[in-house]
């Protein structure tokens, strides 16, 4: 969760909500082949305290996606496991250097924030600054010739 706290009565696309009879209607899928998706590992749905699957709507979205995997592109099932594995680990690593970059950026603000307190607190009083123009021209210098005394 990202630390608010959320209405429980709130749907997002991760809430369990359809039976399975309803997820195989929605996927296009006979409730037996999401049986099988479910023991293979493919698409895990929650269960209910019956032990009733529950399946989301991300979950009909995957459910839809191993079908496409499997009958357009030919990949085995085993091989579709893999993809999903291999599709939630990126999610994480991404999510993961979201994480990072943020944190990042907010060293990187509270570097400038002290540098800054740090360029605030200089006693300007005691080093009075004048700019310096900077000239090309030229400046002989002779000594002045001593008398001689006869």
């Amino acid at each position: 969760m990202d630390g608010r706290r959320r209405n429980p009565y709130e749907l997002t696309e991760e809430t369990p909500v359809y039976v399975i009879s309803v997820a195989a209607q929605l996927s296009g899928l006979h409730p037996q082949t999401l049986r099988q998706y479910d023991r293979l590992g493919l698409v895990s749905p929650d269960r209910t305290a019956g032990r009733g699957r529950r399946y989301s709507a991300r979950d009909i979205e995957l459910l839809r996606q191993v079908q496409q995997l499997s009958q357009d592109e030919g990949i085995n099932l085993a091989g579709i496991k893999r993809i999903i594995e291999l599709e939630n680990q990126v999610a994480a690593l991404q999510s993961r250097v979201a994480e990072l970059q943020a944190a990042l950026d907010g060293a990187a603000a509270a570097m400038q924030q002290r540098e800054a307190a740090v360029h605030a607190s200089y006693r300007r009083d005691l080093v009075p600054y004048q700019e310096v123009q900077q000239t090309s021209a030229l400046v002989v210098w002779r000594p002045k010739r001593q008398q001689q005394s006869d």
